[in-house]
């Protein structure tokens, strides 16, 4: 089932892979990837509903005109998707861990938990740079994804310190005592300074789903 929801002026479509009472588990693709159509066999054990979002320019959502695309405007998706979920334990790869941790530090009372893990787009353009790059839009493809969205995202900066600033905030201002768990073995810079601030060490993706599953809001996981 495909709901959709209005971000300005794009419809995201926001898929439910398994419906049912309790804490919704939502997950987020990586870069030039879709939202998964079918229920991932290793989220099947979450007890709750499934449901998975198409960033702007992905899978079922609209596309912009003229691309523009910023990690903060898919941060937005997110969050449109989350106020429509209410709660949610939020699963991204690769550029969708990074816009999970955004989140998990924008919203920490609602973000039940921050997966994060391997997949496309987990170190976009990072911030040290010797030659100077711009990225060439193969403006003949038509659909998703989106080709403005993959070279602007593949090339975007992410500054550790702002990765761990929005890691801190999860931290401090969640109920949780541990907001954000790590299950990608891809260290990007960002994600080096955000394990740094946390003191995160590496979690397989079945435990780290079975503790926020079964962890009462505010309870230890």
């Amino acid at each position: 089932m495909i709901e959709y929801l209005q971000h300005n002026r794009i419809r995201l479509a926001l898929h439910t892979l398994k419906p049912g009472p309790g804490r919704a588990l939502l997950l987020l693709h990586g870069l030039g990837e879709r939202a998964p159509r079918t229920l991932p066999a290793d989220c099947a054990g979450w007890p709750g509903a499934v449901h998975a979002l198409d960033f702007t320019g992905h899978g079922e959502s609209q596309i912009p005109r003229g691309g523009g695309y910023t990690c903060e405007l898919l941060l937005a998706d997110a969050d449109i998707a989350l106020a429509r979920l209410g709660e949610a334990t939020v699963c991204g790869r690769g550029l969708g861990g990074y816009i999970a941790l955004l989140l998990a530090g924008a919203r920490p009372q609602a973000v039940h938990g921050a997966i994060l893990r391997d997949g496309p787009g987990l170190s976009g353009g990072g911030t040290h740079t010797k030659h100077p790059y711009i990225p060439v839009v193969d403006t003949s493809r038509v659909g998703a994804p989106d080709p403005f969205a993959l070279a602007d995202l593949a090339t975007d900066a992410r500054p550790p310190s702002y990765a761990a600033h929005y890691a801190m905030l999860a931290d401090m201002r969640s109920p949780l005592p541990r907001p954000v768990t790590l299950c990608a073995r891809e260290q990007p810079e960002w994600l080096v300074a955000v394990t740094a601030a946390l003191g995160l060490e590496w979690t397989a993706f079945d435990d780290a789903l079975q503790a926020y599953a079964h962890a009462p809001h505010g309870q230890p996981s």
